[in-house]
């Protein structure tokens, strides 16, 4: 029985939610990938950002030990999880926060600085501080997960 009334839950939920994306599209409501300006967009700024972070040497431990491949990949992951966060087309297929980050002992310090290399590369791409904002926010919500230590 429990498990019935959940799957109707769910069921009224997808339902529900693809209502409010239906009545944002007749609204002309734009999605926040698309306000960012697409793929590109998105991709230049995280390109951007990861030269910020590689040259920040309270930033440069976490780039240490990985192929030219996978900093490539690593980069490239971020870019689809913004992608697939902000209301775009991707994927993102990576691992959960938690697992991704776990044992790297993210300081505040260090957590500071990469949000601000990541807001100073949103700021040159010159994307409007409501959706700069918004993005930092999705971090933001993550803080916990990714586990930043005081």
């Amino acid at each position: 029985m429990r498990r019935g009334v959940l799957i109707s839950t769910l069921a009224w939920m997808v339902v529900a939610a693809a209502g409010v994306g239906a009545t944002q599209k007749e609204q002309g409501a734009k999605s926040l990938y698309q306000r960012l300006g697409g793929y590109d967009k998105i991709a230049s700024i995280v390109d951007d950002f990861s030269v910020r972070e590689d040259a920040d040497p309270l930033l440069r431990p976490f780039n240490v030990g990985f192929s030219t491949d996978s900093g490539k990949r690593q980069l490239q992951m971020l870019k689809e999880f913004i992608c697939e966060r902000t209301g775009g087309p991707c994927s993102y297929l990576g691992r959960d926060m938690k697992t991704a980050h776990a044992g790297l002992t993210i300081t505040e310090a260090q957590w500071k600085a990469a949000m601000g290399h990541l807001g100073a590369a949103f700021d040159a791409a010159k994307v409007p501080a409501k959706e700069k904002g918004e993005v930092l926010e999705i971090f933001t919500k993550l803080k916990p997960e990714v586990g930043v230590k005081p």
